[in-house]
């Protein structure tokens, strides 16, 4: 005949204390990280890359469109360089 634990107490292993480990710290921890340069450098470069990768592909017939109109002494007047100074402009304080 054998006799089974009663509940859940245990024979072998001596019962919990209470109070004994369940204490609260007195100074809470503050988790950090650090970054070193290199990551940082890498991360930069992948972030190009990945502009890079997502621009547009060139549309040559434009380009060539757009050098034959620049070539074009009629084309070039204060109208037409004062709209493109105005977009480049536009463009860079984005």
């Amino acid at each position: 005949m054998t006799i089974d634990r009663i509940g859940f107490i245990d024979p072998i292993q001596p019962g919990k204390k209470p109070g004994g480990t369940n204490q609260v710290r007195a100074t809470p921890q503050i988790d950090s990280i650090s970054i070193s340069s290199e990551a940082v450098e890498k991360a930069e470069l992948y972030r190009a890359s990945e502009i890079v990768a997502s621009a547009p592909e060139l549309r040559l017939d434009r380009i060539e469109e757009l050098k034959a109109k620049i070539n074009d002494p009629s084309y070039l007047n204060s109208e037409v360089i004062s709209a493109t100074a105005d977009r480049l402009i536009d463009f860079l304080l984005r």
